[in-house]
């Protein structure tokens, strides 16, 4: 479990030889498969409480079932804990 979240241009500083800017475009396009997401004509519906969200946002995925994966926000002030 990652403890301190690091952006792909941040990686560069561990390895020297990669451009982080292109990894991060190669993600998107490419190795997320975003482009063929069946859900993307929906997702505008999907509900973001600006309450839950900080400064600092961590993202997960997940298999809670056989074949679905689910990807979560979470806000890092919280600790875990329910925002009130």
């Amino acid at each position: 479990m990652d403890t301190y979240p690091i952006d792909t241009c941040s990686l560069e500083k561990f390895y020297p030889h990669l451009n982080g800017k292109q990894l991060s475009e190669q993600y998107k396009e490419h190795l997320s498969d975003f482009n063929g997401w069946e859900a993307k004509e929906h997702a505008c519906e999907w509900l973001v409480f600006p309450e839950n969200t900080g400064e600092y946002l961590s993202i997960d995925e997940t298999a809670l079932s056989d074949g679905e994966l689910y990807t979560i926000v979470t806000n890092k002030a919280s600790k875990g804990k329910r925002v009130r």
